[in-house]
């Protein structure tokens, strides 16, 4: 997989179309990473019994976090060109397929 934990990518397919984002997790054997911002879900979280009891509060909480996506709906953003690209390996490592940079 080309793309990397702290890579900047553009996604290209889905509800999030055309937005930007950090790379916070790259899962290789899965074929998927998650990206800051994007794909975000919500996940209703139950109060836990000691904390209802030290604070008198029954309360849970809605937490919002970013779901993986499959990498082949990302693109790299070249930090020379700003455009999202393919990504080509070379004797410097990685590559932008359209300015030939080193990215």
């Amino acid at each position: 997989m080309k793309i990397k934990k702290g890579d900047t990518v553009l996604i290209i397919t889905g509800k999030d179309r055309g937005k930007k984002g950090k790379v916070l997790h790259a899962m290789p054997k899965e074929g998927k990473v998650s990206v800051e911002g994007v794909n975000l879900l919500k996940k209703h979280v139950s109060p836990e019994k000691q904390k209802q009891q030290q604070k008198g509060k029954k309360t849970g909480q809605i937490v919002e976090f970013p779901a993986p996506i499959f990498v082949s709906n990302t693109k790299l953003l070249c930090p020379k060109c700003d455009k999202g690209t393919r990504v080509g390996m070379g004797e410097d490592g990685r590559i932008c397929k359209k300015c030939k940079q080193k990215v």
